[in-house]
């Protein structure tokens, strides 16, 4: 086990499996470095050094009342890849985390890392605004506070049941384990982290920092995801991002990383390569 203390006194967990070129792994809310497994697992067989953490108030990682939101985030993470001196990394974030390694970028820019991927990723921004009329509406991230208020443990057993793999779309076939797993990870994180991480993830813009990427970039994603939608996102994104690299699976829902978890490594794998 691994961890590191940040300037202002909160422990970060990590994990460092591997030898070889680095891979750094940012993961989604409310999740933890678990939920990056099959990627870590594959990626470091074939010759990478992955590096994921749990990030402030999730999994194993200190649960700090303040500090919740996108620039201590980002901070966090330029000091563990300052701390383990990382150079050259290719930085994945998938969905929550995918805003997390937009805003590292937009604020420390791109002296360690080499390449970069947005997964299944919440940027440019995922509210309903004037100049963002794709979002979706406040009323939806209310809900899911009013939701992790009243019953934050059946709220994480929802969606993962639900819009997170697509198990609620005709013919999805769940997998218990799936949603075993997301529950578990869900109740490892802090009740205040997981609930200020809402808003984080959801109200933050992070168009200016999608400008400053100065690197290859790999935008993944689902054209049937119910949480972050594809346009909005990936497609936004693309836009932004000069000469990104623009990958939509077809039918696929949010959770990539466990339902399409052989695809996701044989493109990963092939990006990382090129």
């Amino acid at each position: 086990m691994g961890t590191i203390t940040t300037r202002d006194g909160t422990q970060i967990y990590y994990k460092d499996w591997g030898s070889g070129p680095v891979v750094v792994l940012s993961h989604g809310w409310p999740l933890n470095s678990d939920s990056w497994e099959a990627q870590m697992f594959f990626l470091a067989s074939n010759g990478y050094r992955v590096i994921a953490h749990d990030r402030r108030g999730h999994g194993r990682s200190s649960q700090p009342w303040n500090g919740n939101e996108m620039n201590t985030y980002a901070d966090d993470l330029a000091q563990l890849l300052d701390h383990l001196d990382v150079r050259g990394a290719a930085l994945f974030g998938f969905s929550t985390g995918g805003g997390e390694v937009a805003r590292y970028i937009g604020k420390h820019g791109t002296a360690r890392v080499a390449k970069a991927g947005l997964i299944s990723a919440v940027p440019p921004l995922m509210l309903q605004t004037e100049a963002n009329p794709g979002g979706l509406p406040l009323s939806v991230f209310d809900g899911i506070r009013a939701a992790s208020i009243a019953d934050r443990s059946q709220l994480y057993k929802d969606v993962a049941s639900g819009p997170f793999f697509g198990y609620n779309r005709p013919g999805a076939k769940p997998s218990q384990g799936v949603i075993d797993a997301f529950w578990m990870q869900g109740m490892m994180a802090g009740h205040k982290n997981a609930y200020d991480c809402i808003k984080a993830f959801s109200e933050t813009d992070f168009t200016e920092d999608l400008k400053k990427f100065s690197i290859p970039t790999l935008i993944l994603h689902g054209d049937d995801d119910q949480i972050v939608p594809v346009d909005a996102a990936a497609r936004a994104s693309a836009k932004l991002v000069p000469h990104a690299k623009l990958v939509i699976y077809p039918g696929a829902p949010h959770g990539i990383t466990d339902t399409h978890k052989e695809q996701l490594g044989a493109d990963m794998l092939a990006f990382l390569r090129s």
